[in-house]
């Protein structure tokens, strides 16, 4: 995604990286599993923000959340961010899980 923005706003890809991973992930409190739990649950409830899910999906699998927590995190986010956007978000997942080679059934 950064690199995608060196073209246009160079600046902009650095605020995200400074802002993002500079002051807030580097904050003690919670490890790295659990801010992608609440990275993922803002992503959901905000709503179309496929691209950046797919990182963040991504990114929890490696920090060695299971297939099935994944799952459950949308899930949890159904009160607060309706149907159709944890729809969207499974859609995300589904893919995520297929090119990690994840069976979803």
């Amino acid at each position: 995604m950064i690199e995608s923005l060196n073209d246009v706003a160079p600046d902009l890809g650095r605020y995200i990286v400074e802002f993002t991973f500079g002051d807030v992930y580097s904050r003690p409190g919670l490890d790295l599993r659990q801010r992608q739990l609440v990275t993922l649950g803002g992503l959901i409830a905000f709503g179309d923000t496929a691209p950046v899910q797919r990182v963040h999906f991504n990114a929890a699998l490696r920090m060695g959340l299971s297939p099935r927590q994944v799952i459950e995190t949308v899930i949890q986010a159904v009160p607060y961010a309706g149907f159709p956007r944890a729809l969207n978000a499974v859609g995300v997942v589904r893919e995520v899980f297929e090119e990690h080679g994840i069976a979803t059934a």
